[in-house]
C-alpha cells in the first residue's frame, strides 16, 4: 500500500530553485543557450564560449555587451529577476529570453560566478552562487562586458549527472546551440573552444545587406550549401519569411540540417517541420530531407514564446497561416529554380574519376600517363565529343513505342568532325542558346550526352522523362482532368486481398488520374482505361505498384499527398525506359522540354536527372590545365 501523503507545506527556496533548474538546465548545452542568449540581448558584438569536459567541469561565456553595475549584478542571480520585460508585458516580447530563471537555476545546481562592468563605469563587480548560496557583491577586475563561469555543473544534484552523455556528445550539443544562434545573429562574432583548441568560429558579417546571411550560413553549413541554396523572401499579413533552402538534389538522410527561427529565436516545432516536408514532398523520397535555414518574423502579439521552459517551442495565434506561408514560399522558390540541379552532383561525378598512370593509350590520342580512371561509360562520352572518327549513336523506337514528348524541329547532330570543331573551336549556335546544350549521342541506350557552351551534360533519360510526365499529369489534373484511353481488351490483374481492397477503395481518385479500375471476382482488379499520355505501358506492373504504394503510404497523409504519390508511380511507368535508343531529334526534344519544365533537375524521388561537367573541370582531368 502506498504511504499516506503528509501535511501540505511550502517547499524551501533551495528546492524550488532546483526544480526550476531541472526545467531550464537539462544539460550543459541548455546552460550555454541561456547564457549566450543573455549576451546577445546585452548587445554583445563578440561572444566567446569555453567548455571543459563537455561542460561538466567548466562553462565560460565572455561577452562585450552593456554589462551590469553592482546593484543589477546582485539582482541578476535572484529568481524572476530580469531586465527584458518592459512594464511586465508578457505579450510583446522583444528579447531572446525573459523568464528571469537562468542564472538562479544554474546557481542552484553548480558553482556560478558572474563578473561584469557596466558601460562607462570605472569599476567591475563580481557575485557568486554556490548550490543556491549567494555571496556578497565584491569589486573585481574586468575591462568590459560580462564573464560568467559555471563550474561543476549538477554537483549539487548528483542524480542529474547520471543522465549526461559522453563528453563528445555533450560538447556536440553545445556546438549545435552555438551554430543556431550564430545563424540568427550574423552581426555577432562567436567562438567555441574545448579549452585547448577552437572548434567553431563565426566571424561577424560586416555588411548586413544582400547575401550577408548566406555568407554566415555558408561559413557554418559549408560551401556546398551556399552554392545550392535558393533565397526565400515572402510576406503575408504582417509576417515575413526569409532565409535559404537547398535544392531538392542537395538532400540528406536526416533532418538535422533544418534550422528554423522565429523572431531570431531558434525553435524546434513540429508544425514548422511538417510545413517543410509538405513543401518538398513533390520532389523528395520520404526518407530524404532538404537542408534549409528559415527565419520567420511575426508581430510579437502573434506568437507565444513562453510555452516551453527552455523556450525551444512556440505557439502561433494562426498556425495555418504560418504553415501556408512556409509551404507557398518554398514551392515558389523551387519552381523558380527551373531545371537547376545541385553542384554536388557534378562534384561527385568528378570525384569518381581518379587519375591513374600506365595502361594503354586512350582513344583520343593522349598517352596513358596521368589519364583519369573513368567510370564505365564515361569514356564513350569523351570519345563522342573529342574523337573525329566516332559518330554519336542514334536509333529509333519500335513501331508502336511512343516518347510522350514532341520533337521540336531540332537539327540533327553535326558530324563527328563538327563535334570536334565545336569542342575546340567555334560553338554550335544551338549549343550556345540552350542551357542543357545540344544532343551529341546516347551512352548504353540510357544516358543522353549533350554539349553546352562551356562543357557537357549527361542526362538520365528515364529519370528526366519521369519528371516531365509527372509535371504534365499534375497540370492536366489541375486544368481539365487527365485524358483517358480505353484498352482494346480490358486487362485483369490478380492481387492479394488487402492490396486489392485498398486499390478498389480509391477508384474515384484513380479515375481523376485517368485510370479506370473495377472489381472482377475475388481479388481481381479489372483495368478498362489508362491515362492517354502514358502511351504503351505494362498495365499489370502499374496496378501492382500502385497497390504496393497505397499499402505503404502513411494513413496520416492527406488525400492530396496520396494522389501525388500515385501520380509519381504512374509517371514512372509512362516514362522512357533505360535501354531504349533515341534519335537525335528525340533527345533534343527531351532537353528542350526539361529546360521549360519546373523541377526537372530531379526525378520524383529527389535523384538528379542530369550531371553537368564544365569543360575546365574535364580538362583538369586530362592534364590540359
Amino acid at each position: 500500500m502506498p504511504a499516506k501523503a503528509g501535511i501540505i507545506h511550502l517547499l524551501s527556496e533551495r528546492t524550488i530553485n532546483r526544480i526550476a533548474a531541472g526545467e531550464v538546465v537539462e544539460r550543459p548545452a541548455s546552460a550555454v543557450k541561456e547564457l549566450v542568449e543573455n549576451a546577445v540581448d546585452a548587445g554583445a558584438s563578440r561572444i566567446d564560449v569555453v567548455l571543459r569536459d563537455g561542460g561538466r567541469d567548466l562553462i565560460q561565456v565572455k561577452d562585450d555587451g552593456c554589462g551590469m553595475d553592482a546593484d543589477e549584478l546582485s539582482l541578476s542571480v535572484e529568481r524572476h529577476a530580469t531586465s527584458k520585460l518592459k512594464d511586465e508585458d508578457l505579450v510583446n516580447i522583444a528579447s531572446l529570453g525573459f523568464r528571469g530563471e537562468a542564472l538562479a537555476s544554474i546557481g542552484a545546481v553548480a558553482r556560478l560566478s558572474v563578473t561584469s562592468r557596466a558601460d562607462g563605469a570605472d569599476d567591475a563587480w563580481s557575485v557568486a552562487v554556490d548550490a543556491g548560496a549567494k555571496s556578497k557583491v565584491s569589486p573585481a577586475a574586468l575591462s568590459a562586458g560580462t564573464t560568467i563561469e559555471v563550474r561543476d555543473l549538477f554537483y549539487a544534484t548528483p542524480a542529474r549527472l547520471k543522465f549526461l552523455k559522453t563528453t563528445r556528445t555533450e560538447y556536440s550539443q553545445a556546438s549545435d546551440v552555438m551554430k543556431r544562434l550564430a545563424m540568427a545573429h550574423p552581426e555577432v562574432a562567436f567562438t567555441l573552444s574545448d579549452g585547448d583548441r577552437t572548434t567553431f568560429r563565426a566571424p561577424p558579417v560586416a555588411n548586413l545587406v544582400g547575401d550577408a546571411r548566406l555568407e554566415r550560413l555558408g561559413a557554418i553549413l559549408g560551401k556546398d550549401f551556399r552554392e545550392n541554396a535558393l533565397e526565400i523572401d515572402a510576406e503575408r499579413e504582417g509576417m515575413r519569411l526569409t532565409g535559404y533552402a537547398g535544392l531538392p538534389t542537395y538532400n540528406r538522410g536526416n533532418a538535422q540540417q533544418q534550422y528554423l527561427f522565429v523572431n531570431g529565436r531558434p525553435v524546434k516545432d513540429r508544425m514548422l517541420n511538417g510545413a517543410v516536408r509538405g513543401a518538398y514532398q513533390d520532389y523528395l523520397a520520404r526518407d530524404r530531407h532538404p537542408s534549409l535555414a528559415l527565419f520567420l518574423d511575426v508581430p510579437a502579439s502573434f506568437v507565444d514564446v513562453n510555452v516551453h521552459p527552455a523556450k525551444a517551442e512556440v505557439r502561433f495565434r494562426d498556425a495555418g497561416m504560418v504553415r501556408g506561408l512556409i509551404v507557398s514560399s518554398l514551392r515558389h522558390a523551387l519552381s523558380a529554380a527551373g531545371h537547376r540541379a545541385s553542384t554536388t552532383v557534378a562534384d561527385a561525378a568528378l570525384g569518381a574519376m581518379k587519375p591513374h598512370t600506365g595502361g594503354p593509350a586512350m582513344p583520343w590520342g593522349r598517352s596513358g600517363e596521368g589519364t583519369p580512371n573513368l567510370p564505365r561509360g564515361f569514356s564513350d562520352v569523351v570519345n563522342q565529343i573529342y574523337a573525329p572518327d566516332q559518330r554519336p549513336s542514334a536509333g529509333g523506337f519500335g513501331e508502336n513505342e511512343q516518347m510522350g514528348f514532341e520533337s521540336r524541329g531540332e537539327m540533327a547532330a553535326p558530324s563527328a568532325r563538327g563535334v570536334e570543331q565545336s569542342a575546340y573551336g567555334a560553338i554550335d549556335p544551338a549549343t550556345q542558346n540552350y542551357p542543357l546544350g545540344s544532343a551529341r549521342g546516347q551512352v548504353h541506350a540510357t544516358y543522353i550526352v549533350s554539349q553546352t557552351a562551356d562543357g557537357l551534360v549527361i542526362v538520365d533519360q528515364h529519370a528526366a522523362h519521369e519528371r516531365l510526365v509527372y509535371e504534365r499529369m499534375k497540370k492536366q489534373i489541375a486544368a481539365t482532368g487527365v485524358a483517358r484511353q480505353a484498352l482494346l481488351l480490358p486487362e485483369g490483374v490478380e492481387l492479394e486481398e488487402a492490396p486489392a481492397a485498398r486499390l478498389l477503395a480509391r477508384t474515384d481518385e484513380l479515375a481523376s488520374l485517368g485510370l479506370i479500375v473495377e472489381p472482377f471476382g475475388d481479388n481481381v482488379v479489372m483495368v478498362r482505361e489508362v491515362p492517354a499520355m502514358l502511351g504503351k505501358l505494362d498495365v499489370k506492373g502499374l496496378v501492382r505498384d500502385l497497390a504496393d504504394e497505397l499499402t505503404e503510404l502513411d494513413e496520416a497523409l492527406s488525400l492530396k499527398e496520396k494522389l501525388e504519390d500515385v501520380c509519381g508511380t504512374m509517371a514512372c511507368h509512362g516514362s522512357v525506359r533505360a535501354g531504349r535508343r533515341l534519335t537525335v531529334d528525340e533527345m533534343n526534344a527531351l532537353l528542350r522540354e526539361m529546360e521549360e519544365t519546373p523541377h526537372s533537375g530531379q526525378c520524383n524521388h529527389g535523384r538528379p536527372t542530369y550531371v553537368e561537367l564544365k569543360l575546365a573541370d574535364i580538362e583538369k582531368l586530362f592534364g590540359r590545365r
